[in-house]
């Protein structure tokens, strides 16, 4: 009993009803015109004082809510009523206005149920409610029964004592018939207003960007603060070993220190500023630019020398003969790929680096590409930092190749630790 109180006069029963009531407001305009064009069709007639007359005006509002319907905005509209007033979960719904002509055609069939069954339940809620009043209170009421109320049998008699229970029911049958098409109306939308498969496609597609832009990020911000966490702790360990005897040398590792926590707060900061859309970086508005082999490789072999790890670089750019001819995104995803080499021989390597950075010709295709060769001794096990990462940075690596069409392999290699890396030159020289 209780339960069918609650689908009848409920709260989302209610909810259901306003949304109703909301489209038969809707559909009042296209209701006023058609109105106007029967009545003109009639001789000039009245279309509102006549009931044939205004059914005729309803019947021909329908197609112009249709028209309007096929507009892109109403569907985001009709998904906002139906999931506030209909209670339909959100995820069953599409997002955004409709493209595609198939959304057009099912948001705009939406668009004229909504109206033209709020129209009906408009009028009962208006018409019955009156009605209903006067039958439950013409008992009691004496000057009701003499008043023509278009009841007959109901002016006297044991007859005008069932009027109560005539006017309960109708009351009854209008939440009745608000409730069902509530229900129907809560059915359909998902039906009517659910995602195609190209909103399925372009949500998926959407996704994908997403997680690309967040890998990208995410690699941006493993690259920059782990390999400084790395060179700074071990630059600073490396200076309190010699902090008696070698002062040159830990001044030199502060420097280094300083020097890497300032470019890795801009880096920091440049990433941070691509989070925060509409949120400048800097003052200016830019944003620090990435680091490239061409302007900070230098300094990047610098500070891990710093940290007390022998580096011995061996660079061949080629016939171009200076790096900063290479494309820049190249530029940029090779600076990162040498720095997670360097990050890891400095935790897990033991002894001196061999970098080995050259442009030549491939092997295969006989396209210029860039090498990227570092190889190291690997710490023995009892030395060598456990891994925490679970080798995220080599995967980064091997993405950001991926993403120039290149290659990168870790491993080892004879009695070394080799890390080898391919780029194809394909963006041309800058």
């Amino acid at each position: 009993m209780r339960d069918g109180l609650g689908r009848l006069l409920g709260a989302r029963a209610r909810l259901r009803w306003v949304h109703q009531i909301l489209g038969g407001a809707l559909l009042m305009p296209y209701f006023l015109l058609a109105s106007v064009a029967v009545g003109s069709a009639a001789g000039g007639a009245n279309a509102l004082s006549s009931l044939p007359l205004s059914l005729a005006a309803y019947a021909a509002a329908l197609p112009l809510a249709a028209v309007t319907g096929v507009y892109g905005l109403v569907r985001p509209l009709s998904v906002t009523a139906v999931r506030v007033m209909c209670a339909v979960p959100e995820e069953r719904l599409a997002e955004g206005p409709a493209r595609s002509w198939a959304a057009r055609g099912r948001s705009s069939a939406w668009w004229t149920l909504h109206l033209g069954v709020g129209a009906l339940v408009s009028g009962m809620s208006l018409a019955v409610p009156p009605m209903a009043v006067v039958l439950i209170v013409l008992p009691f009421v004496s000057g009701l029964r003499e008043v023509r109320l278009g009841f007959g049998w109901f002016n006297t008699g044991v007859e005008t004592y069932t009027a109560p229970l005539l006017g309960i029911g109708l009351l009854a049958a209008l939440a009745l018939c608000a409730a069902a098409a509530g229900e129907l109306l809560a059915r359909l939308a998902p039906v009517l207003l659910g995602p195609t498969a190209a909103d399925r496609l372009a949500a998926a597609e959407e996704r994908a960007a997403d997680l690309a832009v967040r890998n990208r990020l995410a690699r941006e911000l493993h690259d920059a603060v782990g390999h400084a966490l790395s060179a700074v702790t071990l630059q600073a360990a490396a200076a309190r070993r010699v902090l008696e005897r070698d002062p040159d040398f830990v001044r030199e590792a502060l420097t280094a220190i300083e020097d890497t926590t300032r470019r890795t707060v801009g880096e920091l900061d440049a990433v941070l500023g691509l989070l925060r859309e509409g949120d400048p970086a800097r003052p200016d508005g830019a944003t620090a630019p990435a680091p490239s082999l061409a302007a900070d490789l230098d300094g990047l072999l610098a500070r891990t020398r710093a940290a007390g790890t022998t580096v011995t670089a061996h660079q061949d750019p080629g016939p171009a003969g200076d790096w900063a001819r290479l494309p820049e995104t190249t530029s940029r995803e090779a600076y990162r790929i040498v720095q997670e080499g360097l990050s890891n021989a400095l935790r897990h390597g033991a002894g001196p680096v061999d970098l080995r950075i050259l442009v030549r010709a491939g092997h295969d295709t006989g396209r210029r590409e860039l090498e990227i060769t570092m190889t190291n001794p690997p710490a023995a096990p009892e030395g060598r930092e456990p891994r925490t990462t679970g080798g995220r940075g080599l995967r980064g690596s091997a993405e950001r190749a991926a993403l120039l069409g290149g290659s990168v392999d870790a491993g080892p290699h004879g009695d070394r630790w080799r890390l080898r890396a391919v780029l194809p030159l394909t963006g041309g020289d800058r």
